[in-house]
């Protein structure tokens, strides 16, 4: 199949979303599918307000719809809730095609949190957009329940997975000071919580790997902490299994893949019992430990043997979450074929 994913996060974005989306057509493409990505970098884009690294696509409808007739595809998957996908929703809607859409992060908290605008507005223009589509692909089972309560009709599971071969705990390590390290990897963010890890009274060093609009606040307030910046590939496998913790702050991620490589370098992660952390880490689980008191997570997380964290983290594979994904695909000619039928049976109806 031609499947045509449209996406307002991609490269040079480095997050959680473009590594899913990056995995899952590698594993499309091994399956024998055509993948192809609509992205801002195929538009004239702007820089988002208050995160400027996120470019926001100048696209129209008819823009869109150009893109999506060159490729012709088979199967069409909005991935996010942005000006492409909403550009995209309005393409396939007025041609009668059904798609499918994912829920990758918590976009009502983050607005919640950063501007201040009620829970209830944003979940019903998220319910606008995505019950139209013929699957909400969420990542962990405690999303999806919590879709379903919000009224989101189409929700299920498509999970995610974790390189295995990249994310390993052998290979080199970094030196520290100071034993034990406790570490955090993703976006600084004011929706991330990063100050909740760097205000615990922990032993050992604290150390931060990413960027964001938080970077200089936090820089200044923590100075005592150990900043790495951006890192991919060996360089975040390797201070992943440097580190004894990897402590997950945030309570409105979907499912944090960083969660899942850090086991899967062997270190245990230490989070708050909310929808993401439920279901990557668990209670009572080997791959670390969840509670709400954040340090007593992070010295519970220091007692669990590394190879069982391993071991853990080896239920999140790519293959397994791309099959999820490819289920939950339409043709869309089939849609269209559809909306066509019942279309000629009302005008036969009304001409009667």
């Amino acid at each position: 199949m031609k499947i045509m994913i449209v996406t307002d996060a991609w490269e040079p974005q480095v997050n959680g979303v473009v590594r899913t989306l990056k995995m899952t057509t590698r594993h499309l493409q091994e399956m024998g599918h055509s993948t192809h990505i609509l992205s801002p970098l195929d538009f004239k884009s702007m820089p988002c307000p208050t995160y400027p690294e996120i470019s926001l696509a100048l696209a129209t409808k008819g823009a869109v719809a150009r893109h999506i007739d060159k490729v012709a595809p088979d199967c069409l998957h909005i991935a996010t809730e942005g000006p492409l996908g909403w550009a995209a929703r309005g393409v396939a809607l007025q041609r009668g095609w059904p798609f499918t859409t994912a829920y990758h992060s918590r976009f009502p908290e983050y607005v919640q949190a950063r501007v201040r605008v009620p829970l209830s507005w944003s979940y019903a223009l998220l319910r606008k957009f995505h019950n139209a589509g013929r699957a909400t692909l969420a990542p962990t089972p405690a999303i999806v329940d919590d879709l379903k309560a919000r009224g989101f009709t189409q929700a299920r599971l498509w999970s995610r997975g974790v390189n295995l071969e990249a994310f390993t705990p052998d290979g080199p390590r970094l030196e520290r000071t100071r034993s034990p390290v406790f570490l955090y990897v993703g976006r600084l963010a004011v929706e991330k919580q990063v100050h909740k890890f760097l205000e615990l009274d922990l032993p050992g060093e604290k150390w931060v790997a990413g960027a964001g609009p938080e970077e200089a606040r936090l820089k200044a307030q923590y100075p005592q902490a150990r900043w790495f910046g951006v890192l991919s590939g060996d360089e975040l496998a390797t201070v992943y299994r440097s580190a004894d913790v990897m402590v997950f702050p945030s309570v409105t991620d979907t499912f944090g893949l960083v969660m899942a490589e850090s086991m899967a370098c062997g270190t245990p992660v230490a989070a708050y019992p909310v929808p993401g952390p439920i279901d990557v880490v668990g209670h009572d689980s080997p791959g670390g430990a969840i509670d709400n008191d954040l340090r007593a997570a992070c010295m519970a997380a220091l007692k669990k043997p590394r190879d069982g964290v391993r071991r853990h983290s080896e239920q999140f594979n790519w293959p397994a979450a791309t099959r999820q994904f490819e289920r939950a695909l339409v043709p869309l000619r089939a849609g269209a074929a559809a909306s066509n039928a019942h279309a000629e049976a009302r005008a036969a109806l009304q001409n009667k």
